[in-house]
């Protein structure tokens, strides 16, 4: 697969897709679902509910670019609602590399005054 632009504006679709769905469908949910309009050179990343195969749909100048990713043993690392749906190409790329890339936070900072 020809890798996204490190630097490129990338927005996931939280929820699952039937991949059935091709540009015209996944352009749909971009505009209806996303508010956002297909036609931007954004990267639009969505994912079956298995969680093995991504579509990545992107506008080109003159007509749109679908890309299709389908895992033969694992399964994506989809964040979901866990992390904001907006990402560069480097993240696209880790999670299509296998990567987990939702947020990795510490715990809470605790802070006392007194001990008791």
């Amino acid at each position: 697969m020809i890798r996204p632009d490190q630097t490129a504006s990338v927005f996931l679709y939280a929820e699952s897709v039937d991949m059935r769905k091709s540009i015209n469908g996944l352009a749909h949910l971009v505009e209806q679902e996303m508010e956002l309009s297909p036609f931007d050179c954004s990267l639009f990343v969505f994912c079956n509910r298995k969680r093995d195969k991504i579509k990545i749909l992107c506008w080109e100048r003159n007509g749109f670019i679908l890309w299709y990713k389908r895992l033969e043993k694992h399964r994506f690392r989809w964040p979901g609602d866990e992390v904001p749906a907006v990402m560069d190409g480097q993240t696209l790329n880790r999670l299509l590399d296998g990567y987990d890339i939702r947020p990795q936070t510490p715990h809470a900072t605790l802070r006392y005054s007194t001990m008791g």
